[in-house]
C-alpha cells in the first residue's frame, strides 16, 4: 500500500528545469510552453500593461510568476500574464491571487475537455480572490472573453478592431485587440 503525498510550495520552486507549474488537487501540475503566436500576445499585454504601472496601484507580472493560494484544492496560480496588487515578496512566489489574470490558449486548449478545465480555473481565480480573468482566444472570432467576479458566467466579448480593457481590476487600462496580433 503507497500513500500519496501531498504537494508543497517548496517542492513547486523544485520544479526540474525551473518549468512552468500550479498545484491542483495537492499535486504539482506541469504546464507545457506555448507557441509563437499566444507567447508573443502575452508579451504584448504585458506590455501594455507594464507601460500602465504608476497609472492605478499595481504592477504587471509575465508568464511564468508563481502566485501562492489557499483553497481546498489548488495552491497556486502561473499565469500567462497578471496585475498584481500586493506586496512584493523579493525572489518567492507573490502572495495572494492576482486582481486580474491573463490564460492565453494554446494549440490544444480547445474542445470539451479544455472548456471544462478553463471553467474550473476560473473558479478558481474568483474563489482567490481574482477581479477578472481574460480568455484569450486568438483562433476565435471572440478573442478576448473578459470574466468578472461579479459576473462569473456572463463575459464580455472584444473583438478585433475593438478597445479591450479589464476593469474593474485595472482602472483606466485599455488595449486594442489587434495588438494580440502584431
Amino acid at each position: 500500500m503507497s500513500t500519496k503525498v501531498k504537494a508543497t510550495i517548496e517542492d513547486l520552486y523544485r520544479v526540474p528545469d525551473n518549468a512552468k507549474a500550479e498545484i491542483v488537487d495537492g499535486e504539482i501540475v506541469l504546464m507545457s510552453p506555448t507557441g509563437d503566436i499566444p507567447g508573443r500576445a502575452g508579451g504584448s499585454i504585458h506590455v501594455s500593461l507594464r507601460q500602465h504601472e504608476g497609472k492605478t496601484p499595481g504592477r504587471a507580472y509575465p508568464d511564468n510568476v508563481g502566485f501562492r493560494v489557499n483553497l481546498p484544492n489548488r495552491e497556486s496560480f502561473s499565469p500567462d500574464v497578471a496585475w498584481y496588487i500586493g506586496p512584493s515578496t523579493g525572489m518567492k512566489f507573490l502572495e495572494g491571487a492576482p486582481v486580474f489574470a491573463v490564460e492565453v490558449r494554446s494549440e490544444y486548449d480547445y474542445g470539451p475537455a479544455a472548456e471544462t478545465a478553463m471553467a474550473e480555473k476560473r473558479s478558481d481565480y474568483f474563489a482567490a480572490g481574482t477581479q477578472v480573468v481574460w480568455d484569450a482566444d486568438l483562433f476565435g472570432v471572440d478573442v478576448v472573453k473578459s470574466y468578472d467576479a461579479n459576473s462569473p458566467n456572463t463575459p464580455r466579448i472584444f473583438r478585433r478592431g475593438d478597445i479591450a480593457d479589464a476593469e474593474p481590476a485595472v482602472p483606466g487600462w485599455r488595449m486594442s485587440v489587434d495588438e494580440l496580433f502584431s
